[in-house]
């Protein structure tokens, strides 16, 4: 049937929105019906080119008609395409601007799972890209108060900065999610962010940096009183004193057990430096502030 034929419904769906001496207003109404045929047929043939093109216009069209929930979804089609071609400009981008559609109609979750998805999406081919869509959905979530909602995207967050050897980055999106898990009185996932950040310092072996995380985690009373809390003071008198062997047995114990998996890898291979020198360091210290103390 020629009618069904999606080039021909394509070019009638243009000649719909094009201006000219015989036509003063566009149909996008009967072009957006038009342009969505077509996006079918496209794909039923498997020119996915062609569909995600008709995709794109019968996008606008809903939008333009005042359907941008429609114009979302489509979008969203849209970027499946384009990961089938391998576009991953175009994935991020159709995936940005569903959630932005899915904002306006004042719908914060879509708005955000739009990108968390274009992040999946784009973990292996680009994983900076999909930091970053996984970082955004992250935004809309904690700016409408739903920080809940977004921990699976602060563990996947962290898991690509782990991926990438990003570990400073990792530890410190680990402490917004501890702040966010304050925020809604998620005790336990807060202090289990704290403490796996301390171990990912631990593990590229800045004890300083580790022992500032841990002071101004502590600050928190529930994490002072847990056993994660508990864990990290009794690490860090580890690497004072050099204890090897105190620092494998609580890499191995409960509190770190049930940490995340990309977390736990990390600490079973602690100690990952020289801690010998710590001790000797922490005496001299120690002597010194003797020193500074004796008047005679």
């Amino acid at each position: 049937m020629a009618g069904s034929d999606p080039n021909k419904l394509m070019a009638k769906a243009d000649k719909l929105t094009k201006l000219g001496f015989t036509r003063w207003n566009a149909d996008w109404k009967s072009a957006t019906l038009l342009y969505e045929q077509a996006a079918n047929g496209f794909r039923i043939a498997k020119d996915y080119e062609k569909a995600k093109d008709a995709l794109e216009k019968a996008s606008k069209g809903q939008e333009l008609i005042s359907s941008p929930w429609d114009a979302a979804k489509h979008m969203e089609s849209a970027a499946a395409l384009a990961k089938e071609l391998g576009k991953w400009n175009e994935v991020a981008d159709f995936y940005r601007r569903a959630s932005e559609l899915y904002t306006v109609c004042g719908r914060a979750q879509p708005a955000s799972d739009a990108l968390a998805k274009g992040a999946r999406t784009l973990e292996d081919p680009v994983p900076e890209e999909a930091i970053q869509l996984y970082i955004e959905a992250c935004t809309i979530l904690e700016d409408d108060g739903k920080e809940q909602m977004a921990f699976d995207l602060y563990r996947d967050v962290t898991s690509v900065y782990i991926k990438l050897q990003k570990y400073t980055d990792a530890a410190a999106f680990l402490l917004r999610w501890g702040l966010a898990a304050d925020k809604c009185n998620a005790t336990h996932s807060q202090c289990k962010a704290y403490l796996s950040a301390i171990l990912i310092y631990l593990y590229i072996h800045d004890v300083k940096q580790a022992e500032k995380c841990y002071n101004d985690c502590s600050q928190v009373d529930a994490f002072l009183g847990n056993d994660h809390g508990r864990c990290a003071s009794k690490l860090l008198s580890a690497y004072t004193e050099g204890d090897i062997e105190e620092i494998k047995r609580l890499a191995q114990s409960s509190a770190v057990s049930h940490l995340d998996h990309m977390v736990i890898r990390l600490a079973r291979k602690l100690p990952t430096g020289d801690v010998s020198g710590l001790k000797t360091n922490a005496s001299k210290e120690q002597q010194e502030e003797l020193d500074e103390d004796d008047l005679t």
